[in-house]
């Protein structure tokens, strides 16, 4: 049997070449009970154990006279039959519960049933505010007759707990009041173990903490409350960190970052950012940027924080170039641990020069987001799901247009066979600029297709909007497919096949007037702790903007 094997402290030492007498034989001690407890897990209460060291019952082997040599181990294991269950009972049950499938009349009397069935009656209790409920008889009958296990256990459900104050219990750099302000515990609200899970998500988000963990008082208060005490570990404050992206045609992308963690005492986090692309590219200039943002945790509630930023950005791009200053802020709402909801205001002024000329922008944008993201792994997923909704109206001053940006970016992913060794992964990219003519549209407004991020196999930016004599501007309307197929070669070697397609068209809502192009290519994937190393290659399959191969190199899935 598998699950004995797996057990067996023995089998480790062979597996593992021991040969130290002393070990071994404490292995075949300990093995014993293992291999009991492996017998009850699987149903078995009447099996038989044999552990016989150079002929003789390793149990009956004098503890103090260790042998100098030992030749041979010989286990054996009669499992006998599986028992079923007779009769089931755990009680009180909380309102509106059952017990587990599993653990019902004439099921496998597995010993893991019973923990899951109690350690799940308990948890109801627990959901239902009873933070205390507890286990406190149990009468287990086995019947080797009929091979029938017959369980009866009784709970202490406790009394219906609120919660009282938060205790920070260790000293940390974020101070106290602001520590309780994060976490948000609900003080005089009945119990629930989701509102706790919430407080540790919020303290984890903030980065200011390695470590946390909560305990309940032993002790309940005046009303039943009870008071929730909280132990951290500071992270430390500051840390830096870079990336880089190579493309054959795009040349190399590079990022770095330095952040601190708690820059006033309340786990405020800042956040500077640089960024310099097409590092000897082919297509275009370079194009660099630095970026700051400080965000505040806690500002309104729990859930919600408030951030600031300024930025400078040059862009030096196939149709045009753009020198870019920001200043804004806003408001980022956790609804939940999955959906993120994010509105602000920036202030931008820039001069662009591409084929219309050199033009100055003012602009007001409001910018508006909402992302779900449902993926097991967002480094590596394998299954779940991803949307972000990206809402951006403009509001031209000094003579610049207004009107609105829309992007939507959709996700799926679905793991195949055994421990998703395949995945298949797509992606449904939407834009759209509406309110005003392209042509009074900033350019980084509009969309484009080409390279990472759209088309592998295109040229970066290649797919634009041809206004005639020579002139090329983004389009108004943008829509992106990408088809991945992800399988595991080695433990951590993958392979890739991939289609991707992109269209760019004049007007604000697709309608089929513009132009499509796309690319297909092979790709290998060496996974690390920080995400797969990724290497691509790609080739056109369809439209007129490109030729030749196309080769990428970078860290994590293309999506």
């Amino acid at each position: 049997m598998r699950d004995l094997r797996a057990a067996s402290l023995v089998q480790s030492a062979f597996l593992e070449k021991c040969t130290e007498p002393r070990d071994i034989l404490s292995a075949a001690l300990a093995d014993y009970g293992r291999l009991l407890e492996t017998l009850y897990a699987n149903g078995h209460y009447g099996g038989v154990i044999q552990i016989r060291i150079d002929g003789r019952e390793a149990a009956d082997l004098p503890l103090l006279t260790v042998p100098a040599r030992i030749r041979e181990i010989v286990i054996t294991v009669n499992p006998g039959p599986v028992f079923q269950f007779g009769r089931t009972a755990i009680s009180p049950l909380a309102p509106g519960t059952d017990l587990l499938p599993e653990f019902r009349i004439g099921q496998p009397a597995r010993s893991v049933a019973i923990r899951d069935a109690v350690a799940g009656a308990v948890g109801n209790w627990r959901d239902a505010g009873h933070a205390k409920a507890k286990p406190v008889d149990q009468r287990i009958v086995a019947d080797h007759v009929v091979n029938t296990l017959s369980t009866e256990i009784r709970l202490d459900p406790g009394p219906r707990i609120q919660f009282g104050d938060l205790i920070v219990a260790t000293p940390s750099a974020v101070r106290a009041a602001k520590i309780k302000r994060i976490a948000g515990l609900p003080s005089g609200k009945v119990y629930s173990p989701e509102a706790l899970a919430r407080l540790v998500t919020r303290l984890r988000r903030t980065g200011a903490f390695s470590s946390v963990s909560l305990a309940e008082a032993e002790m309940l208060g005046v009303g039943n409350s009870m008071d929730i005490n909280l132990t951290l570990a500071d992270e430390k404050p500051r840390r830096f960190g870079f990336g880089a992206e190579v493309s054959s045609l795009e040349g190399l992308n590079v990022s770095g970052y330095w952040l601190h963690r708690n820059l006033f005492g309340g786990a405020e986090r800042l956040r500077v950012e640089s960024k310099v692309n097409n590092i000897r590219g082919q297509t275009n200039g370079i194009d660099y940027s630095l970026g700051v943002r400080i965000d505040f945790p806690a500002v309104f509630g729990p859930d919600t924080n408030v951030f600031a930023t300024t930025s400078f950005e040059h862009l030096n791009e196939p149709d045009f170039v753009s020198d870019l200053v920001a200043l804004g802020g806003g408001v980022v709402w956790h609804i939940s641990d999955q959906l993120v909801a994010e509105a602000g205001g920036t202030f931008a002024r820039s001069q662009t020069s591409d084929g219309l000329g050199a033009r100055k922008f003012s602009l007001l944008t409001l910018p508006a987001a909402l992302t779900l993201d449902r993926r097991d792994f967002p480094l590596d997923p394998t299954n779940g799901y991803f949307a972000k909704i990206e809402a951006t109206p403009f509001l031209g001053m000094a003579g610049s247009a207004s009107g609105a940006r829309v992007y939507v970016d959709g996700r799926v992913y679905r793991g195949l066979g055994a421990q998703n060794g395949t995945v298949l992964a797509a992606r449904l990219q939407f834009g759209s600029v509406a309110g005003t003519a392209i042509t009074q549209v900033h350019p980084d407004f509009l969309f484009y297709s080409g390279g990472y991020g759209t088309v592998r196999g295109q040229p970066y930016k290649s797919l634009a909007v041809d206004l005639g004599g020579g002139i090329k501007i983004g389009g108004r309307s943008f829509l992106g497919v990408s088809l991945e197929a992800r399988a595991n070669v080695t433990k951590n070697i993958g392979a890739v096949a991939f289609f991707d397609a992109g269209y760019i068209g004049a007007e604000s809502f697709f309608n089929g007037s513009g132009a499509w192009h796309s690319g297909a290519g092979l790709g290998l994937r060496y996974k690390t702790g920080i995400g797969p190393i990724r290497l691509d290659v790609a080739m056109p399959v369809g439209g007129n903007t490109g030729s030749g191969v196309q080769i990428y190199l970078g860290i994590g899935q293309t999506f």
